[in-house]
């Protein structure tokens, strides 16, 4: 498992980097330093405190990271009276002068953020197309709701088949992406999920059928900041050529499973997939689907991609023709699928 996350600074000013290092040291924490936004977007969204020099305030909203709490713009001498307005587009935010703000950004430093309540987020990867990453999403999600978990499922994947249609839910009614465009900052999580199509506490947000948007990125942050404050469980089943709002998903994700077939092609091709999550991600683990036509092991596929193995699926007609059939993956309980299910979930709550 990952260790704790730290607080994250970005600036490329050196007298300001010293000036913060110091201050850190002073309320007793360790930090990330990277220059610039490029390398602040994978620890971004999981930072439990973000400080923003002021050099980069420019940059950081052009790459068009995403609003977030507990950001700090920092800055030294006399900030420009644009500082505050610019600030406001990245968040919750608070500017600090320095050296007035010295005292003040110490105590921020030497918070210590309370035991993480907030929901817990799985991302799913195909490492090839028709790797079985939707079923597994869909199986997982399906498992976390039966086991009692407010879970919300996430179609990331623009060219997927749907995911309401592999649960049978295309006529439940609910907003869907497109109605999710023009979302940004902190969306409320009870007017959200309940606008959302919803069964019991499974709730799922997919792409309507007459159109075929990218997913919008501003709208993906807001989901999942109102999700992980509002479900225990979020799912997300992503697409392997990653865009903006995958990269998000896969930024806030407390873990990410990436799908192989035992296959030695499946398994070449997943090299460059899981190279691009864990520049994202740094918490990625395998899921082998059967059968192995070659005999190729688990084992054997993790060696290769230098990942540590999650689970096995086997091979499970019967569950083939259910899904053909209207019917949701694992959602009578039985199967491997299933059983594989029960144990991923668990071991994400547990975390």
């Amino acid at each position: 498992m990952p260790q704790p996350r730290l607080p994250l600074v970005v600036t490329a000013d050196t007298d300001l980097l010293d000036d913060l290092l110091r201050l850190a040291a002073a309320g007793g924490s360790e930090v990330e330093v990277v220059a610039d936004p490029a390398g602040a977007r994978p620890r971004y969204a999981a930072a439990p405190l973000v400080v923003v020099g002021l050099d980069q305030l420019r940059p950081c909203l052009r790459a068009r990271l995403p609003r977030r709490s507990r950001l700090i713009v920092a800055g030294r001498g006399d900030l420009p009276d644009e500082t505050w307005a610019l600030a406001d587009h990245l968040g919750t935010v608070h500017v600090a002068a320095l050296p007035e703000a010295e005292a003040w950004l110490v105590d921020r430093f030497a918070e210590r953020p309370e035991p993480d309540t907030r929901g817990r987020v799985l991302a799913v990867i195909g490492g090839r197309g028709g790797a079985g990453a939707s079923i597994l999403a869909g199986g997982l999600a399906m498992t976390a709701s039966r086991s009692g978990h407010r879970t919300l499922l996430v179609d990331g994947d623009p060219l997927g088949g749907g995911l309401d249609l592999l649960f049978g839910w295309e006529n439940v009614e609910g907003v869907r992406w497109p109605g999710l465009a023009d979302a940004e900052g902190r969306v409320d999580p009870p007017a959200l999920l309940e606008a959302l199509p919803h069964r019991g506490d499974l709730v799922l947000l997919s792409f309507d059928r007459e159109q075929l948007p990218a997913v919008p990125t501003e709208a993906m942050a807001a989901t999942l900041d109102a999700a992980r404050r509002g479900r225990d469980v979020i799912v997300a089943d992503l697409p392997r050529h990653l865009d903006d709002a995958a990269a998000l998903a896969l930024q806030a994700a407390d873990r990410a499973l990436l799908v192989v077939p035992a296959e030695l092609r499946a398994t070449a091709a997943a090299v460059r997939v899981a190279r691009a999550v864990r520049l994202h991600c740094d918490n990625v683990a395998l899921v082998v689907r059967g059968p192995a036509p070659g005999k190729l092991r688990p084992r054997d596929v993790a060696q290769a991609l230098g990942l540590p193995l999650a689970g096995s699926l086997r091979p499970d007609p019967g569950m083939c023709q259910a899904l053909e059939r209207g019917e949701a993956p694992a959602a009578d309980g039985k199967g491997p699928l299933a059983e594989l299910c029960r144990d991923l979930v668990r071991e994400l709550v547990a975390a």
